[in-house]
């Protein structure tokens, strides 16, 4: 049986008196789509914020390759393989595809000067694998369309070694085609078999479109996970409503 590449048991994050994560376990595996869902409060942005190294976690444990690690900075969960597509995708609309594509982290001959043509074919070439070919990888980032940025964002991070993807909100802000584009650059990257992706979503059905198994998340609680076969679309519905149901009855116990 293939094992995890990451592993998390009995994660906890306090803000204060504020316990938004009470013990979160998760794996993820390569070659899967795991759809970590939730309503608003749910813990899930806490949750990835410690996976990407932004937050320290108050307690539990991230096993990488059944090793434990411990995340001080994004630059250290970055140097373990977790690539994070956040919902802005902190892309220049004003500069170009592969200056996007390597923002920070630029290709210079021995004299200091970019190496443009080479990073242009990288970029040309790393977007190409997931399934956008562009022909001209000097236009500018302001004139792609959403799908096109989220796909750029995630051919970046794989570029640089992410073998935990994890995406936020991806299809979120989108339209329909474009969110077709996003979910088909999903499976195109699930399809490599190496590369392990957290999909976080409230979209229902993209989540069943594109997953292989799910997290539900409330309250900073793991409310239930499974396969997808093993999960009826009548279960997960129910998981995502109770998640809201909780909030909602907490939110009118605090008022008593």
């Amino acid at each position: 049986m293939t094992k995890a590449y990451m592993r998390v048991e009995n994660l906890v994050k306090k803000f204060g008196p504020f316990t938004a994560l009470a013990g979160v376990d998760l794996e993820v595996f390569p070659g899967e789509v795991l759809a970590l869902l939730g309503d608003n409060g749910a813990g899930k942005s806490t949750l990835i914020k410690i996976l990407a190294g932004v937050h320290q976690p108050s307690g539990g444990q991230i096993f990488i390759e059944d090793k434990p690690v411990h995340f001080r900075s994004p630059r250290d969960a970055s140097a373990a393989g977790i690539g994070t597509v956040y919902q802005d995708l902190a892309l220049n609309q004003l500069m170009s595809v592969t200056r996007n594509f390597f923002m920070g982290r630029e290709l210079k001959n021995r004299f200091g000067m970019l190496r443009m043509d080479e990073m242009d074919k990288i970029a040309h070439d790393e977007m190409l694998k997931i399934g956008i070919d562009f022909s001209d990888p000097t236009q500018a980032v302001g004139t792609m369309s959403g799908g096109q940025r989220q796909t750029l964002a995630i051919a970046r991070a794989i570029y640089f070694g992410a073998k935990v993807l994890i995406l936020d909100e991806p299809t979120s802000a989108l339209g329909q085609k474009q969110q077709m584009e996003v979910l088909k650059t999903i499976k195109r990257v699930r399809q490599r078999g190496d590369i392990a992706i957290i999909f976080i979503t409230h979209n229902e059905i993209h989540s069943q479109l594109v997953a292989d198994r799910f997290t539900f998340l409330a309250l900073g609680k793991v409310i239930g996970a499974g396969k997808k076969e093993d999960l009826a679309h009548d279960e997960i519905r129910r998981l995502m409503a109770g998640g809201a149901e909780m909030r909602d009855l907490e939110q009118e116990l605090a008022e008593v």
